[in-house]
């Protein structure tokens, strides 16, 4: 294809079709049933992080990547009024399984969280939890989700920490060692164990602010992740428990839209 969008959409779009679904299957019903939203790669609790606004009682909410769509289950449950949106079919499939489980109703979207087909000014609240905030090319998807808040809307994004990305090769764990510059940052490139190749984004932080102020954002909170004692990771091998305990993993954005 030779329009607009970039070749990592499409490989990612195959990444999670063919490769990552089987897993996302699996563990759908369990989050979907979740008494109290949990979040990343530790399934910290929102009582210790706070990543759902307290208030989302009849807010339109736009979940850019939303897999399996348990943060717009979540949501929904909250009284808001969610709209989810992913790029592959195979997770949208899994998400219509769990709507009919679970007695929820909700738009569900196949499309590119790089061109939302979604008119402006839509939404209360755009919340990305490793899905457009890893999958995608920032420059791309943080102008969509401006245009999608109405002013003084939120926006919320989850993905590992900029650190992490830095301390991480093609292969393996990340390491107590910087493999890539920080200057120039924008993606990785990260090879699965059958030798597929998929890339990840993310910015300096510097870039990140720089980035959400050019699109009419206003940063109001960075949490950069800490384990809780206690907490287990079996699904993530790239992030030794040695490691997390010394830096961040993980970190969540707080943006929200200019009047």
């Amino acid at each position: 294809m030779t329009d607009e969008t970039g070749q990592h959409v499409w490989d990612t779009r195959r990444h999670w079709d063919e490769q990552l679904s089987a897993w996302f299957d699996q563990s759908a019903p369990a989050r979907w049933a979740a008494a109290e939203p949990y979040w990343g790669i530790w399934d910290i609790p929102q009582s210790q992080l706070p990543v759902l606004p307290a208030d989302v009682d009849g807010a339109v909410a736009v979940e850019l990547g939303c897999g399996s769509a348990y943060v717009s289950a979540w949501l929904a449950r909250r009284g808001a009024r969610p709209v989810a949106l992913d790029i592959s079919a195979r997770q949208l499939a899994t998400a219509r399984r769990m709507q009919k489980e679970f007695g929820l109703r909700f738009p569900l979207i196949q499309g590119d969280a790089e061109r939302v087909p979604l008119t402006d000014a839509c939404a209360d609240l755009v919340i990305s939890e490793y899905g457009a905030s890893v999958w995608c090319d920032p420059f791309r998807w943080i102008p969509q989700a401006a245009r999608l808040l109405r002013p003084g809307g939120r926006l919320v994004f989850m993905g590992a920490s900029t650190l992490a990305r830095l301390c991480i090769a093609e292969r393996g764990p990340v390491t107590d060692r910087l493999v890539h510059d920080l200057f120039g940052l924008r993606q990785v490139v990260r090879r699965g164990s059958s030798g597929n190749e998929y890339r990840l984004f993310t910015l300096p932080h510097g870039e990140w602010i720089r980035l959400l102020a050019g699109c009419g954002l206003v940063v109001e909170d960075l949490i950069e992740v800490r384990v809780p004692p206690g907490a287990v990771n079996n699904d993530f091998p790239e992030y030794p428990d040695e490691w997390v305990r010394r830096w961040p993993a993980e970190e969540v954005w707080f943006a929200r839209r200019q009047p």
